[in-house]
């Protein structure tokens, strides 16, 4: 590290630029989050991570920013920024990792895509499985999103339904226009939208349980990871409900006794990719002795030109 850079005290970002929002944090030394935001781009993912950008660079005038960026949308971005480009999976594997060592699997519903990660075998020699849906919006955020919309139920309001007491109807989760189409049935027999919501999510868990996990046994310490499970906790309730079943059948007993342990959505879980992304690219920068001077912002004029310009050229 330069003797500037010891001067200015340099921070950290990472920004993950998921398909429909962009998640952003600076860590200090220690990697603790002094500063986070979280929001829908719109589809206009660059001009989102100018404006994050220029919002961190106001909150820290004094100090120099060394930036790592993943997600599905900023390997076009990385360069214009002068970030360091951290693969998406190992950002979270890293952050869980680091974060979380006891956990054996995490869940993470994105915007348009789902993962599941699974980690096998002994804490010094474990193995990672992943397995991921980027093809279909089925079973995604996205889904829920649309679905809300038709049954004119806002986010804040879906955030304080609960799964406990609901009835239970079927709805195609496997994709987002059979997911409309019973949606509408539903709302024309009378069903309320609050338990259409539950039913939603129940679909997507048990989409994702059959899909994603591919006969492997989700154990526990679960982490529930991303935005929907961040901002709607009825997920959680029926994580809770399904996964026990799924123990059951494959005669699994798990080792933590209390649900609420054992499958839980940890703090700052919408960054963690974020994160993971700064962890991991600090990690590496140590082993290859490259200094973090190497992914030093130096202003939003690249970006700019990207913005204006670069995406356009062939």
């Amino acid at each position: 590290m330069s003797e500037n850079s010891v001067q200015k005290n340099l921070l950290y970002a990472g920004i993950d630029v998921g398909s429909t929002t962009v998640k952003a944090v600076v860590l200090d030394d220690d990697n603790s989050i002094i500063w986070k935001k979280y929001s829908r781009h719109g589809t206009k993912q660059p001009e989102l991570v100018r404006e994050l950008l220029l919002e961190i660079r106001e909150s820290f005038p004094e100090n120099d920013l060394s930036l790592f960026i993943t997600g599905s949308g900023s390997r076009s971005i990385a360069k214009a920024i002068n970030a360091r480009y951290i693969q998406e999976v190992n950002a979270l594997c890293f952050a869980v990792e680091t974060l979380h060592p006891d956990v054996s699997s995490v869940i993470e519903l994105g915007g348009q895509d789902a993962k599941v990660i699974i980690w096998k075998g002994e804490k010094d020699d474990r193995t990672t499985l992943t397995f991921m849906n980027d093809k279909c919006a089925g079973g995604t955020g996205a889904t829920i999103d649309k679905i809300l919309d038709k049954i004119g139920l806002y986010h804040v309001d879906a955030a304080k339904v609960r799964s406990k007491g609901m009835t239970i109807h079927h709805i195609a989760a496997k994709c987002g226009v059979f997911a409309e189409t019973d949606v509408v049935g539903l709302l024309k027999a009378g069903v309320d939208k609050e338990s259409i919501f539950v039913s939603l999510c129940t679909a997507v868990v048990k989409q994702n349980l059959e899909v994603l996990v591919r006969g492997n046994v989700l154990k526990d310490k679960v982490l529930l990871l991303g935005g929907p499970h961040t901002y709607l906790p009825a997920l959680t309730d029926i994580w809770r409900e399904q996964l026990p079943e799924t123990w059951a059948t494959h005669r699994w007993e798990p080792v933590c006794k209390d649900i609420e342990q054992a499958i839980f959505v940890p703090e700052d879980s919408q960054f963690f990719a974020a994160i993971g992304a700064v962890l991991f690219g600090r990690r590496s920068d140590e082993l290859s002795a490259v200094e973090g001077d190497d992914h030093i912002f130096k202003g939003v004029t690249e970006l700019e030109n990207y913005i204006s310009k670069g995406r356009l050229a062939k």
